[in-house]
């Protein structure tokens, strides 16, 4: 009886030492993918809410030949102006495959989210050209402050090829 009850004392005082989950990382992936379809859509539909990202964001300039390692978000901003005055963008992959990063150096998720989509890019008809659509899949990754805020992106996809296709004889 004894031993039972030793055995019974020792599984309570391990269980009662059982160390808490950190599910906070779990927890601001979740936050932050929703704040990630918002964007996504509002790419989309032309009316990006620049609210969601921190004051000292920065996008990674992935384009071929970029003159400058980064752009700001005033920068970014003109730029979804000139691509939405220029082209149509609809999103085909609905909803997109949305991944939790990780931390570069610990290697351990922080919140970050990923994304793979797939777009349709139309270069709208005028009186003297007909308009003329491209397919280009994308990966996408937006870092977050501790408010919520994306202070970090960069997008990979050929868009030197879709724009050279687009841009062709028209």
């Amino acid at each position: 009886m004894r031993t039972l009850f030793f055995y019974l004392c020792f599984a309570f005082l391990l269980i009662g030492c059982k160390a808490e989950v950190d599910n906070s990382a779990n927890e601001a992936f979740e936050a932050n993918s929703k704040t990630v379809l918002t964007n996504l859509q509002g790419f989309q539909n032309e009316n990006l809410d620049y609210s969601m990202y921190a004051k000292d964001f920065t996008m990674l300039e992935t384009t071929f030949g970029a003159e400058k390692e980064s752009i700001t978000l005033d920068e970014m901003m003109a730029s979804d102006k000139q691509m939405w005055d220029t082209f149509d963008f609809k999103m085909l992959t609905d909803p997109p495959v949305l991944l939790p990063g990780v931390n570069a150096d610990t290697k351990m998720p922080d919140g970050s989210v990923r994304h793979y989509s797939t777009w349709e890019v139309t270069l709208p008809a005028t009186d003297s050209t007909e308009a003329k659509t491209g397919i280009i899949n994308l990966y996408e990754s937006f870092d977050f402050d501790p408010e919520g805020k994306i202070f970090a992106q960069q997008v990979y996809g050929d868009f030197t090829g879709l724009m050279m296709y687009l841009m062709s004889n028209n």
